[in-house]
């Protein structure tokens, strides 16, 4: 049995079927990136550089997803750093401090020279914006992974 469909009311579907593939796929401004280092990170996160240091602006950008569960270990950075939620759930923690829930459109800011962490709640992938000012004082000191018992301890 053939059915007949007024034009209009294809053409309409049409339309919002290609309105809801173009608002999903800019999801994330920016490219996924490269998959990030395993030695820094727990489960996957991918990271895309977005402003390289230079001798001008002294600053690095980049943009890192983490799927759900993934985060880096604990480090910490000279100069601090800005983090910038675009999308989904996500945790930063500053070593002896509990762990903060953020969300699109936070914002979290991490002082000079302070151990902390971030990545993706357990149920969500998270994307934010990571901003290194004054990398001429050097721009990341890695350190140990971030345990599931660390990762876990406010659920």
């Amino acid at each position: 049995m053939t059915m007949n469909y007024p034009k209009r009311s294809i053409l309409t579907l049409m339309a919002l079927t290609m309105a809801i593939t173009c608002s999903s796929q800019q999801k994330n401004i920016f490219p996924k990136g490269d998959l990030a280092p395993e030695g820094n990170f727990t489960g996957m996160a991918w990271v895309t550089g977005l402003v390289e240091n230079d001798t001008v602006y002294h600053t690095i950008v980049a943009n890192v997803t983490f799927e759900a569960g993934a985060r880096t270990n604990w480090h910490s950075h000279p100069s601090g750093q800005l983090m910038l939620v675009t999308d989904g759930v996500g945790f930063h923690q500053i070593k002896g401090q509990p762990r903060e829930t953020i969300r699109k459109g936070d914002v979290a800011k991490c002082p000079p020279d302070t151990m902390h962490w971030h990545g993706a709640s357990k149920d969500s992938s998270m994307t934010h914006v990571v901003v290194l000012p004054n990398t001429e004082r050097g721009i990341v000191n890695w350190m140990d992974a971030v345990s599931s018992e660390e990762y876990l301890q406010n659920d």
